[in-house]
Protein backbone atom coordinates (compact mmCIF):
# COMPACT_ATOMS: atom_id res chain seq x y z
CA UNK A 1 0.00 0.00 0.00
CA UNK A 2 1.55 3.28 -1.13
CA UNK A 3 1.63 6.17 1.36
CA UNK A 4 -0.11 9.48 0.64
CA UNK A 5 3.29 11.14 0.25
CA UNK A 6 4.35 8.59 -2.38
CA UNK A 7 1.13 9.13 -4.32
CA UNK A 8 1.48 12.93 -4.21
CA UNK A 9 5.09 12.62 -5.36
CA UNK A 10 4.06 10.45 -8.31
CA UNK A 11 1.26 12.81 -9.32
CA UNK A 12 3.63 15.78 -9.19
CA UNK A 13 6.15 13.86 -11.28
CA UNK A 14 3.52 13.25 -13.98
CA UNK A 15 2.58 16.95 -13.89
CA UNK A 16 6.22 18.00 -14.38
CA UNK A 17 6.80 15.49 -17.20
CA UNK A 18 3.75 16.70 -19.12
CA UNK A 19 3.98 20.44 -18.42
CA UNK A 20 6.02 21.32 -21.51
CA UNK A 21 3.58 19.43 -23.72
CA UNK A 22 0.58 21.24 -22.25
CA UNK A 23 2.35 24.62 -22.51
CA UNK A 24 3.74 24.22 -26.00
CA UNK A 25 1.15 22.11 -27.76
CA UNK A 26 -2.27 21.84 -26.19
CA UNK A 27 -2.71 25.34 -24.82
CA UNK A 28 -2.14 26.94 -28.20
CA UNK A 29 -4.73 24.97 -30.18
CA UNK A 30 -6.91 23.16 -27.65
CA UNK A 31 -9.84 25.58 -27.69
CA UNK A 32 -9.74 25.97 -31.47
CA UNK A 33 -10.23 22.27 -32.18
CA UNK A 34 -12.63 21.57 -29.33
CA UNK A 35 -15.11 24.41 -29.56
CA UNK A 36 -18.09 24.36 -27.27
CA UNK A 37 -20.83 23.17 -29.60
CA UNK A 38 -23.75 23.43 -27.25
CA UNK A 39 -25.97 26.50 -26.93
CA UNK A 40 -27.90 27.82 -23.97
CA UNK A 41 -30.86 30.19 -23.74
CA UNK A 42 -29.96 33.80 -22.95
CA UNK A 43 -33.05 36.04 -23.32
CA UNK A 44 -35.97 37.03 -25.53
CA UNK A 45 -36.02 40.24 -27.55
CA UNK A 46 -38.20 41.89 -30.16
CA UNK A 47 -38.07 40.41 -33.64
CA UNK A 48 -35.78 42.28 -36.06
CA UNK A 49 -35.74 42.03 -39.83
CA UNK A 50 -33.53 39.10 -40.89
CA UNK A 51 -34.00 37.04 -37.71
CA UNK A 52 -34.58 33.32 -38.21
CA UNK A 53 -38.32 32.73 -37.81
CA UNK A 54 -37.51 29.37 -36.20
CA UNK A 55 -36.31 31.29 -33.11
CA UNK A 56 -39.67 33.02 -32.55
CA UNK A 57 -41.00 32.48 -29.02
CA UNK A 58 -44.68 31.97 -29.75
CA UNK A 59 -45.78 32.16 -26.10
CA UNK A 60 -44.20 35.59 -25.57
CA UNK A 61 -45.35 36.72 -29.02
CA UNK A 62 -48.98 35.84 -28.17
CA UNK A 63 -48.82 37.76 -24.87
CA UNK A 64 -47.17 40.86 -26.35
CA UNK A 65 -49.07 40.90 -29.65
CA UNK A 66 -45.84 41.39 -31.55
CA UNK A 67 -43.10 38.94 -32.50
CA UNK A 68 -40.33 38.09 -30.04
CA UNK A 69 -37.40 35.75 -30.65
CA UNK A 70 -35.27 33.63 -28.37
CA UNK A 71 -31.60 34.54 -28.19
CA UNK A 72 -28.97 31.92 -27.47
CA UNK A 73 -25.30 32.03 -26.60
CA UNK A 74 -22.65 29.39 -27.22
CA UNK A 75 -21.53 27.32 -24.28
CA UNK A 76 -17.81 28.01 -24.17
CA UNK A 77 -16.82 25.52 -21.52
CA UNK A 78 -16.92 21.84 -22.35
CA UNK A 79 -17.05 18.47 -20.66
CA UNK A 80 -14.19 16.07 -21.28
CA UNK A 81 -14.22 12.42 -20.27
CA UNK A 82 -11.40 9.91 -20.35
CA UNK A 83 -12.58 6.30 -20.72
CA UNK A 84 -9.52 4.23 -19.82
CA UNK A 85 -9.24 0.48 -20.37
CA UNK A 86 -7.24 -0.79 -17.37
CA UNK A 87 -7.50 -4.50 -18.22
CA UNK A 88 -4.59 -6.93 -18.08
CA UNK A 89 -3.40 -6.48 -21.67
CA UNK A 90 -2.36 -2.93 -20.85
CA UNK A 91 0.50 -4.26 -18.76
CA UNK A 92 2.40 -5.54 -21.77
CA UNK A 93 5.10 -3.22 -23.09
CA UNK A 94 8.76 -2.72 -23.86
CA UNK A 95 10.40 0.15 -21.98
CA UNK A 96 7.23 1.44 -20.34
CA UNK A 97 4.02 -0.43 -19.66
CA UNK A 98 1.21 0.57 -22.00
CA UNK A 99 -0.76 2.12 -19.18
CA UNK A 100 2.18 4.23 -18.00
CA UNK A 101 2.63 5.86 -21.41
CA UNK A 102 -1.13 6.31 -21.68
CA UNK A 103 -1.27 7.98 -18.25
CA UNK A 104 1.16 10.68 -19.40
CA UNK A 105 -0.87 11.35 -22.53
CA UNK A 106 -4.12 11.40 -20.54
CA UNK A 107 -2.61 13.78 -17.97
CA UNK A 108 -1.60 16.16 -20.78
CA UNK A 109 -5.16 16.21 -22.10
CA UNK A 110 -6.60 16.70 -18.61
CA UNK A 111 -4.32 19.62 -17.78
CA UNK A 112 -5.10 21.19 -21.15
CA UNK A 113 -8.82 20.87 -20.44
CA UNK A 114 -8.42 22.34 -16.95
CA UNK A 115 -6.58 25.35 -18.37
CA UNK A 116 -9.47 25.87 -20.75
CA UNK A 117 -11.80 25.88 -17.72
CA UNK A 118 -13.48 22.66 -18.88
CA UNK A 119 -14.95 19.95 -16.73
CA UNK A 120 -12.96 16.69 -16.70
CA UNK A 121 -14.17 13.24 -15.67
CA UNK A 122 -12.83 9.68 -15.67
CA UNK A 123 -14.18 6.18 -16.33
CA UNK A 124 -12.03 3.09 -15.70
CA UNK A 125 -13.08 -0.08 -17.51
CA UNK A 126 -12.26 -3.78 -17.76
CA UNK A 127 -15.06 -6.18 -18.68
CA UNK A 128 -17.37 -3.72 -16.90
CA UNK A 129 -17.38 -0.04 -15.99
CA UNK A 130 -15.46 -0.39 -12.74
CA UNK A 131 -14.98 3.23 -11.66
CA UNK A 132 -16.69 6.46 -12.64
CA UNK A 133 -15.74 9.94 -11.44
CA UNK A 134 -18.08 12.72 -12.64
CA UNK A 135 -16.61 15.65 -14.54
CA UNK A 136 -15.68 18.76 -12.55
CA UNK A 137 -13.56 21.83 -13.07
CA UNK A 138 -10.21 22.77 -11.62
CA UNK A 139 -6.60 21.63 -11.36
CA UNK A 140 -7.19 20.07 -7.95
CA UNK A 141 -9.81 17.78 -9.45
CA UNK A 142 -7.42 16.82 -12.29
CA UNK A 143 -4.73 15.96 -9.73
CA UNK A 144 -7.27 13.71 -8.00
CA UNK A 145 -8.03 11.95 -11.30
CA UNK A 146 -4.34 11.37 -12.02
CA UNK A 147 -3.90 9.98 -8.52
CA UNK A 148 -6.74 7.56 -9.27
CA UNK A 149 -5.05 6.52 -12.52
CA UNK A 150 -1.79 5.79 -10.70
CA UNK A 151 -3.24 3.87 -7.77
CA UNK A 152 -6.31 2.07 -9.05
CA UNK A 153 -6.25 -1.74 -8.88
CA UNK A 154 -8.69 -3.33 -11.36
CA UNK A 155 -11.10 -5.90 -9.98
CA UNK A 156 -10.99 -7.85 -13.26
CA UNK A 157 -8.26 -8.52 -15.83
CA UNK A 158 -10.71 -9.11 -18.67
CA UNK A 159 -11.85 -6.71 -21.38
CA UNK A 160 -15.38 -6.08 -22.63
CA UNK A 161 -15.41 -2.60 -24.09
CA UNK A 162 -18.93 -2.96 -25.48
CA UNK A 163 -20.42 -3.55 -22.02
CA UNK A 164 -18.36 -0.74 -20.51
CA UNK A 165 -19.37 1.78 -23.20
CA UNK A 166 -23.05 0.90 -22.84
CA UNK A 167 -22.87 1.53 -19.09
CA UNK A 168 -20.95 4.77 -19.63
CA UNK A 169 -23.51 6.03 -22.19
CA UNK A 170 -26.31 5.65 -19.64
CA UNK A 171 -24.47 7.77 -17.05
CA UNK A 172 -23.42 10.84 -19.02
CA UNK A 173 -26.17 13.27 -19.94
CA UNK A 174 -24.33 16.28 -21.33
CA UNK A 175 -22.63 16.32 -24.73
CA UNK A 176 -18.96 15.60 -24.12
CA UNK A 177 -15.57 15.13 -25.71
CA UNK A 178 -14.71 11.51 -24.98
CA UNK A 179 -11.22 10.05 -25.27
CA UNK A 180 -11.39 6.23 -25.23
CA UNK A 181 -7.97 4.85 -24.30
CA UNK A 182 -7.38 1.15 -25.00
CA UNK A 183 -5.43 -1.35 -27.06
CA UNK A 184 -8.90 -2.37 -28.33
CA UNK A 185 -8.05 -6.07 -28.03
CA UNK A 186 -11.66 -6.90 -27.31
CA UNK A 187 -14.80 -8.32 -28.84
CA UNK A 188 -17.00 -6.23 -31.14
CA UNK A 189 -17.82 -2.83 -29.62
CA UNK A 190 -18.91 -1.07 -32.84
CA UNK A 191 -22.60 -0.54 -31.98
CA UNK A 192 -22.05 1.03 -28.51
CA UNK A 193 -19.34 3.28 -30.01
CA UNK A 194 -21.67 4.44 -32.80
CA UNK A 195 -24.41 5.22 -30.27
CA UNK A 196 -21.96 7.16 -28.10
CA UNK A 197 -20.69 9.05 -31.14
CA UNK A 198 -24.13 10.32 -32.17
CA UNK A 199 -24.21 12.92 -29.40
CA UNK A 200 -20.54 13.18 -28.45
CA UNK A 201 -17.15 13.88 -30.00
CA UNK A 202 -15.34 10.55 -29.62
CA UNK A 203 -11.59 10.13 -30.06
CA UNK A 204 -9.99 6.68 -29.80
CA UNK A 205 -6.48 6.57 -28.36
CA UNK A 206 -5.14 3.24 -29.52
CA UNK A 207 -2.21 1.96 -27.43
CA UNK A 208 0.15 0.15 -29.78
CA UNK A 209 3.10 -2.06 -28.85
CA UNK A 210 5.31 -2.88 -31.83
CA UNK A 211 6.18 -6.35 -30.49
CA UNK A 212 2.49 -7.31 -30.57
CA UNK A 213 2.38 -6.50 -34.28
CA UNK A 214 5.79 -7.63 -35.51
CA UNK A 215 7.10 -10.82 -33.94
CA UNK A 216 10.87 -11.09 -34.48
CA UNK A 217 12.68 -14.29 -35.45
CA UNK A 218 14.05 -15.32 -32.03
CA UNK A 219 13.26 -19.03 -31.93
CA UNK A 220 10.89 -20.57 -29.41
CA UNK A 221 9.15 -18.16 -27.04
CA UNK A 222 6.39 -18.57 -24.48
CA UNK A 223 3.46 -16.21 -25.04
CA UNK A 224 1.04 -15.50 -22.22
CA UNK A 225 -2.36 -13.83 -22.39
CA UNK A 226 -2.21 -11.10 -19.73
CA UNK A 227 -5.96 -11.29 -19.19
CA UNK A 228 -6.58 -15.04 -19.04
CA UNK A 229 -3.12 -16.31 -18.04
CA UNK A 230 -3.22 -18.83 -20.89
CA UNK A 231 0.26 -19.73 -22.20
CA UNK A 232 1.37 -21.08 -25.55
CA UNK A 233 4.81 -21.97 -26.94
CA UNK A 234 5.45 -20.69 -30.47
CA UNK A 235 8.36 -21.03 -32.89
CA UNK A 236 9.07 -17.52 -34.20
CA UNK A 237 11.67 -18.88 -36.63
CA UNK A 238 8.83 -20.54 -38.56
CA UNK A 239 8.27 -18.23 -41.53
CA UNK A 240 4.76 -19.57 -42.15
CA UNK A 241 3.82 -18.76 -38.55
CA UNK A 242 5.10 -15.18 -38.85
CA UNK A 243 3.25 -14.68 -42.15
CA UNK A 244 0.00 -16.02 -40.71
CA UNK A 245 0.40 -13.88 -37.60
CA UNK A 246 1.02 -10.77 -39.75
CA UNK A 247 -2.09 -11.59 -41.79
CA UNK A 248 -4.23 -11.80 -38.63
CA UNK A 249 -2.81 -8.52 -37.31
CA UNK A 250 -3.48 -6.78 -40.63
CA UNK A 251 -7.06 -8.08 -40.70
CA UNK A 252 -7.71 -6.89 -37.13
CA UNK A 253 -6.19 -3.46 -37.87
CA UNK A 254 -8.45 -3.09 -40.91
CA UNK A 255 -11.50 -4.11 -38.87
CA UNK A 256 -10.68 -1.53 -36.21
CA UNK A 257 -10.20 1.22 -38.79
CA UNK A 258 -13.67 0.47 -40.15
CA UNK A 259 -15.22 0.52 -36.68
CA UNK A 260 -13.74 3.95 -35.90
CA UNK A 261 -14.62 5.38 -39.32
CA UNK A 262 -18.25 4.24 -39.18
CA UNK A 263 -18.61 5.68 -35.69
CA UNK A 264 -17.11 9.00 -36.82
CA UNK A 265 -14.34 8.66 -34.24
CA UNK A 266 -10.88 10.11 -34.81
CA UNK A 267 -7.90 7.99 -33.82
CA UNK A 268 -4.63 8.73 -32.02
CA UNK A 269 -2.13 5.87 -32.16
CA UNK A 270 0.17 5.82 -29.12
CA UNK A 271 3.12 3.63 -30.07
CA UNK A 272 5.81 2.39 -27.69
CA UNK A 273 8.61 3.43 -30.06
CA UNK A 274 7.84 7.16 -30.18
CA UNK A 275 7.33 10.02 -27.75
CA UNK A 276 3.72 10.83 -26.82
CA UNK A 277 4.21 14.30 -28.29
CA UNK A 278 4.42 12.88 -31.82
CA UNK A 279 0.88 11.41 -32.15
CA UNK A 280 -0.63 14.34 -30.26
CA UNK A 281 0.96 16.87 -32.61
CA UNK A 282 -0.29 14.90 -35.59
CA UNK A 283 -3.81 14.77 -34.14
CA UNK A 284 -3.94 18.47 -33.36
CA UNK A 285 -2.67 19.39 -36.83
CA UNK A 286 -5.36 17.22 -38.40
CA UNK A 287 -8.08 18.81 -36.27
CA UNK A 288 -6.83 22.34 -37.02
CA UNK A 289 -7.06 21.67 -40.77
CA UNK A 290 -10.64 20.52 -40.27
CA UNK A 291 -11.81 23.67 -38.45
CA UNK A 292 -10.18 26.13 -40.86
Amino acid sequence: MKSTKDIIRKVKKVEIRTKHLVDGLIQGTYHSIFKGRGIEFNEVREYAYGDDIRTIDWNVTARMNEPYVKEFIEERDMTVYIVFDVSGSGEFGREKAKNEAATELIASLMFGAARNNDRVGLALTTDTLERFIPARKGKRHVMKLISELLTYSPKSRGTDLATALRSFSKIIKKRSIIFIVSDFLTDDFSKPLRILGRKNDCIAIRIWDTREHNIPDVGYILLEDEETGEQVMVDTSDEDFRKEYAKIVHRDDHRLDLVFRRAGADVIVLSDDEDIEVPLKSFFRMRMRRVR
